[in-house]
């Protein structure tokens, strides 16, 4: 074992690989080992519910870094390796295979694994999650035209999902339990447009549909609904939430809610140790409460950001929560987070999209999406994003106004 100082990233995902490259771009001149589960070199997820499902051809992985990157920048990367433990006293990680490996400072970035469905569901049925590209391969050899798909749960994952698949000629079913789509993610009239978009393109979706179990028919799942209902299936796509993984900070006695639990640079309650990405949770300045993100770009930003503050920058992390998600030819995108006890004002743009905005009881821009093509919808939510960073009160009347430069706003 080399007597060098190193840091060590436990998750080569979006956050870890961030993380790794922040570290060198930053001046970190000892070790970085970054240790990946997956067989396959750190990618980016986005595409496996788009991309890989759509393409004519498999188009690969869409990698984050390539192996002449990983060289250069003399990070070691240990792929398909699991961490069994994590000794904090010791700092040091104990592999699967019982290597050990001394950190100066360690990251987790360990992210979060698909929900499980609570039901009975009969041996033989063919259930489907999506989180990896093995995971998206299993799902596109399935879904081409006369298949027949049912998806549990009418969020992202479920809704992109259903996007590729009927554009790849299969029939789809989308049950949601909740009384709408995207309960978590968009206000109520958001929630209608993009159901209307998924209606016109030939998905049906039933809303406040309870799955019961899941049985098999002669070879075929069968999705038996509260009330008798069901639904046959070639395959049956899971997508209800998303758990983090916390398993090992927690084992490793880290304080734990809804994720591993930071302060404001990221730091878990032992100093030596940060985390990043879809496992942890924060406190967050503009919203004055702790949040975890299931977010491509928080991901990215937090490792970046942990890496700084690993580093010595002691910087709080507040950037302002962005989503986005493909639904056919146009983009839904989210600024801030969308409260109920907010006040919405409604902005149209008539045939290029719809936009929601979000005051605070102060008059504050906290929130704002909108669903549309993406070169109208784009550059609006970017100069929302702008005035919710900078605590802006815009007034109502010139966010509703189509003719009112977004820009001149931010004055």
């Amino acid at each position: 074992m080399s007597n060098e100082p190193a840091i060590v990233i436990v998750g080569a995902g979006e956050a870890g690989t961030a993380a790794a490259i922040g570290l060198r771009e930053g001046g970190w001149r000892g070790l970085v080992v970054l240790i990946g589960n997956e067989t396959v070199l750190p990618y980016e997820r986005p595409p496996l519910s788009k991309a890989v499902l759509i393409e004519e051809a498999d188009p690969g992985p869409k990698l984050l870094v390539s192996p002449e990157r990983l060289a250069e920048l003399r990070i070691d990367y240990l792929q398909g390796r699991n961490v069994a433990s994590i000794e904090r006293a010791a700092h040091m990680v104990t592999l699967s295979d019982g290597a050990r490996l001394a950190y100066e400072r360690l990251l987790l970035a360990t992210g979060g694994r698909p929900r499980k469905l609570s039901i009975p569901a009969a041996s033989g049925s063919r259930i489907a999650t999506l989180r990896t590209y093995a995971d998206a391969l299993a799902i596109r050899r399935i879904i081409g035209g006369g298949c027949e798909l049912v998806i549990i749960g009418g969020g992202f994952i479920g809704l992109e999902v259903a996007a590729s698949a009927v554009s790849r000629g299969a029939s789809v079913t989308v049950v949601e339990a909740g009384p709408r789509l995207l309960m978590r993610a968009v206000p109520a009239p958001m929630a209608e447009l993009i159901k209307a978009k998924h209606a016109r393109s030939g998905v049906r979706i039933e809303t406040g549909a309870m799955v019961e179990r899941i049985d098999v028919n002669e070879g075929r799942s069968k999705v038996v609904l509260a009330g008798g209902r069901t639904h046959l299936a070639d395959l049956v796509v899971v997508g209800v939430g998303v758990v983090p993984n916390v398993e090992l900070g927690q084992a490793a006695g880290l304080a734990v809610d809804n994720g591993i639990m930071l302060d404001e640079t990221l730091a878990t309650s032992d100093p030596h140790v940060f985390a990043a990405g879809d496992c942890c949770s924060f406190p967050h300045r503009l919203y004055g409460k702790r949040i975890r993100l299931e977010a491509w770009r928080n991901a990215q930003q937090q490792g970046a950001a942990a890496a700084a503050n690993i580093l010595g920058a002691n910087r709080p992390y507040e950037t302002v929560p962005w989503f986005w998600s493909d639904q056919y030819d146009e983009t839904l995108q989210i600024a801030g987070l969308c409260r109920e006890e907010d006040v919405p004002v409604a902005r149209n743009l008539g045939g290029k999209g719809q936009l929601f905005f979000y005051l605070a009881s102060d008059g504050r821009l906290v929130a704002a999406c909108g669903f549309g093509s993406l070169g109208a919808i784009a550059k609006e939510i970017r100069f929302a994003e702008m005035m919710i960073g900078r605590r802006l009160a815009p007034k109502a009347e010139a966010l509703a106004d189509p003719a009112v430069n977004m820009k001149s706003l931010l004055v």
